[in-house]
């Protein structure tokens, strides 16, 4: 890749970086993940349109996506600054977001217990204390 494609990359990344922290930021304040539907439902409202192909290249990260209204639609669906979205890897996370923060690492730690716990069968409180203590540690860092 030659410059300019590693930095369409880290953007797109940084992108996709930021909307599932969003996505997760959402979820745990309403209790379910909003979806492509809704998301798209919000922007046309707004006199904007956002495929599905659109939304995946943008939330995995997979194509640098430069269009301001969509930017803005998805900061007011968000409810954070344009910049936000838009921004380098200099700007900060909303004060909303790093408020949520814990929660969101408690919930995914909780969803990687229970699908443990369900994948590998009957646990041994003692494999499944290591675990916690596992994803704690991790949390931590």
């Amino acid at each position: 890749m030659n410059e300019i494609e590693d930095q369409n990359q880290a953007a797109a990344d940084l992108l996709a970086k930021r909307l599932r922290l969003l996505l997760d930021v959402k979820t745990a304040e309403n209790g379910v993940e909003p979806s492509y539907s809704e998301i798209a439902a919000f922007l046309k409202e707004r006199g904007t349109n956002l495929s599905r192909s659109r939304w995946t290249y943008m939330v995995n990260g997979h194509r640098k996506v430069d269009d301001p209204l969509v930017s803005e639609g998805l900061a007011e669906f968000f409810d954070v600054d344009v910049e936000f979205i838009t921004g380098s890897t200099d700007v900060s996370a909303p004060e909303k977001v790093n408020a949520q923060l814990d929660l969101i690492r408690s919930m995914r730690a909780a969803r990687v217990k229970s699908y443990a716990t369900r994948t590998l069968g009957d646990l041994s409180p003692k494999t499944l204390e290591a675990i916690t203590r596992f994803l704690d540690e991790e949390m931590t860092e």
